[in-house]
């Protein structure tokens, strides 16, 4: 395994999350599609408890769903009100408002999306926690987010703090801003990074990270993993690079660039698991689909992706714009990736929780951290 990320700088290793299988691994059985591998049906079996025949089916649902989603989006107009996958019904959902003309619910199901009315608007309820992000959150607040099923912004709230009176005067002062309802969470959210341990994929420092997509000229990570000039070193302790630009917090991204016979492939780990991924580009899963990490602390797991636009309460402050999702992560597997079928979605940020128990994590979305700093993803 070592002497193929020194080959091959992979970007599946984990100190952030998870990484789903390639186009051939995570594509339904549908004609023309190659067929989803063994290793992914069984991660999917495991996981969420489905049959091989399911787990096949959802994949191709999903994978139909991340290509209907922008035409939906488009044809909803000024009255959409956000998107989501049912998992159910195997069928993309989009809300539009009651304002919708016939005319564009018409062009809406045209696409093969289902459609709900909805109250607010998505720029409404976008507004809404724009506005919520201004405010000074105590560390009893874990997080917010859109959540378009529920057509609200949503604050987590950690239970054990829920009765607090700074919390109780930042629910407060947020359904002031819109509309906003109250859920609680067992834990506070922190990072995934971890101290050096050896064998693992990359360090800086005596942090231990990892890998998330290689990108010309580097690979891309979360940003607490290292400031911009830091020097990067591999499993073998051969320099790397250096951090060529990081944000933290705020974002959590950064990219590393690559040389001293490294190279980039456009792989993700298996871990044994799987074989290891090719990564096809970078087209956004929508909110309710599965989606995969690998890593080299907790390796291959899968989850649900559970909201979008969130922001998250770290101790060391608010990061904008993540993403959560279901699936486990622990110390040590900041920055790596996380992949919807052959579909490169972000770097893990951090979460709460561990592989054992359960819990939830959070990825920094991918095209966002290309086009901060204009890097191109390496795809087969």
């Amino acid at each position: 395994m070592h002497a193929a990320l020194a080959a091959l700088l992979m970007l599946g290793s984990w100190t952030a999350a998870g990484t789903l299988p390639a186009a051939a691994s995570d594509s339904s059985p549908t004609a023309g599609a190659p067929r989803a591998s063994a290793g992914l049906i069984r991660a999917m079996q495991r996981d969420f408890g489905l049959t091989k025949a399911e787990a096949e089916t959802r994949l191709a649902a999903e994978a139909e769903a991340r290509d209907v989603a922008p035409a939906a989006r488009r044809a909803a107009g000024a009255a959409y009100g956000g998107v989501w996958f049912d998992a159910g019904s195997e069928r993309l959902t989009v809300a539009v408002t009651p304002d919708a003309p016939a005319a564009t619910v018409r062009a809406v199901r045209s696409t093969g999306a289902a459609v709900r009315t909805v109250e607010h608007s998505a720029r409404e309820l976008d507004a809404t926690l724009t506005r919520i992000d201004r405010l000074d959150a105590p560390q009893g607040v874990s997080s917010w987010h859109v959540d378009p099923m529920a057509n609200a912004v949503v604050l987590n709230v950690v239970e054990s703090r829920r009765s607090d009176n700074d919390v109780r005067r930042f629910v407060s002062r947020a359904r002031e801003a819109g509309p906003v309802t109250v859920r609680t969470v067992p834990a506070a959210p922190s990072t995934f990074a971890a101290g050096t341990v050896g064998g693992d994929p990359y360090y800086t420092g005596n942090v231990r990270c990892s890998i998330g997509f290689s990108v010309h000229g580097g690979f891309v990570t979360a940003g607490h993993c290292g400031r911009a000039g830091a020097a990067v070193r591999g499993w073998d302790g051969t320099h790397i690079g250096t951090f060529q630009g990081s944000s933290f917090p705020g974002d959590d991204y950064a990219w590393v660039n690559v040389g001293s016979g490294w190279w980039t492939v456009p792989v993700v780990l298996g871990w044994g698991t799987i074989p290891d991924r090719l990564v096809r580009g970078s087209a956004e899963a929508p909110v309710g689909t599965s989606i995969c990490r690998s890593g080299s602390t907790t390796h291959w797991h899968c989850g649900t992706v559970l909201a979008r636009n969130e922001t998250v309460n770290y101790s060391q402050g608010a990061v904008y714009q993540m993403t959560k999702t279901s699936v486990c992560a622990e110390p040590g597997d900041s920055g790596g990736s996380f992949i919807s079928g052959d579909q490169a979605q972000g770097v893990t940020s951090g979460g709460w929780g561990n592989c054992s128990g359960g819990g939830e994590t959070w990825f920094q979305p991918l095209n966002e951290i290309l086009n901060r700093y204009g890097l191109t993803l390496h795809t087969a």
